[in-house]
């Protein structure tokens, strides 16, 4: 398998779509044709992590955190983000970059920690806003079934955990073939009546060319009558940020004691305790200030975040434990989440979970 056809593979289970604006997602460096000796997954693309690829023999990294975030005009290795680079470009290891393609993720990120939390009905807390379209296309109706076929295949009708999802009506059309045109069916400048049938289906707009493509492809008309419909629906499957509850509520003291726990973490900065027990929890991986409002409105007792600021602590209004546990602390679980993940799709060759250090905090105590 070359990186260009892994790459595919990576765009269909976790798309590169659902990533931020601003984010530096997808293939950074290397040779889409070269041959895939092997993945290795880190959290950050560090020297140290392409000296492990180097002496694994894998040349192709897959990272959370972007190593090129901010546009290069020269790899001269002047700082760590050029020397790693450099040396992945001399060693001929690609990086490719997920980040908040994962964050967005409904089985990403935040739902590992969610699940790390053991917290039940949990829904997404920021859901994004996402261009959603609806395309309705007329199809005759023995090549129904052809069209529908072919829309899904190119990933349309996608709904949540649902696909091939298609609304279908039935209805009579009218068309007359004129000089020069080539018609499926009829006689030229004589009014024809067809019964054919509007197939519907829901797409995100990055998919609208390679679904078109397909309807062409499949539809027997040399001239495809169809539109496209703008929808104003959030989607309640994408979106940073989780929320889940407790099956019983638990003490703020023991819930801090139950998150040092489980996140084996060192020390919890945290705002005032509200008194109140925790039942429902907001979790947002990495730089997480932005949740605040939105965990507070949902009813959250606690939120579990990274880098907050001093006044971000005042926030929670005093009515929700806001909870500073560490950028890296939050997002710990990403590279063994996606090497479960990478392996269920990769299964000719080795992916591996680096073992190289690369969290830059350390704590004396």
């Amino acid at each position: 398998m070359t990186i260009s056809e892994a790459v595919l593979v990576l765009k269909k289970s976790i798309p590169l779509a659902q990533a931020e604006d601003y984010d530096n997602v997808g293939l950074l460096c290397g040779n889409p044709n070269r041959e895939i000796t092997g993945i290795l997954v880190c959290h950050d693309t560090l020297e140290n992590v392409i000296d492990e690829a180097v002496a694994k023999d894998l040349n192709f990294i897959v990272t959370f955190h972007p190593i090129i975030f901010s546009g290069l005009k020269s790899i001269t290795g002047k700082n760590y983000v050029e020397k790693a680079i450099l040396k992945a470009i001399e060693n001929k290891i690609a990086i490719y970059a997920i980040h908040t393609a994962f964050d967005n993720d409904y089985l990403g990120v935040n739902f590992r920690i969610c699940e790390e939390l053991g917290l039940k009905n949990q829904k997404v807390l920021m859901p994004k806003k996402q261009d959603l379209h609806q395309l309705e296309v007329m199809v005759p109706i023995d090549s129904v079934e052809k069209v529908k076929d072919a829309m899904f295949e190119a990933g349309g009708g996608n709904i949540g955990f649902y696909d091939e999802c298609s609304f279908s009506l039935v209805g009579k059309g009218t068309f007359r073939p004129m000089e020069g045109s080539d018609p499926f069916s009829g006689t030229k400048n004589v009014r024809e009546i067809v019964k054919e049938a509007k197939i519907a289906v829901v797409f995100e707009s990055y998919k609208k060319n390679q679904i078109l493509a397909a309807v062409r492809s499949a539809h027997p008309y040399e001239e495809v009558a169809y539109q496209i419909i703008h929808l104003e629906n959030e989607n309640q499957y994408l979106g940073l940020g989780r929320f889940g509850d407790f099956e019983e509520a638990i003490t703020e003291d023991d819930f801090l004691k139950y998150i040092k726990d489980k996140f084996n973490l060192k020390v919890i900065r945290h705002s005032n305790f509200t008194n109140k027990k925790i039942k429902r929890v907001g979790v947002l991986g990495g730089s997480g200030a932005s949740g605040i409002a939105a965990a507070l409105s949902q009813n959250c007792d606690a939120y579990l975040t990274g880098d907050l600021k001093y006044h971000d602590y005042f926030l929670g209004e005093g009515q929700m434990l806001t909870c500073d546990i560490g950028h890296f602390e939050s997002e710990q679980f990403v590279t063994e989440h996606l090497v479960e993940i990478l392996s269920q799709n990769f299964t000719t060759f080795a992916v591996s979970k680096s073992t190289e250090k690369t969290n830059p905090v350390n704590y004396f105590l």
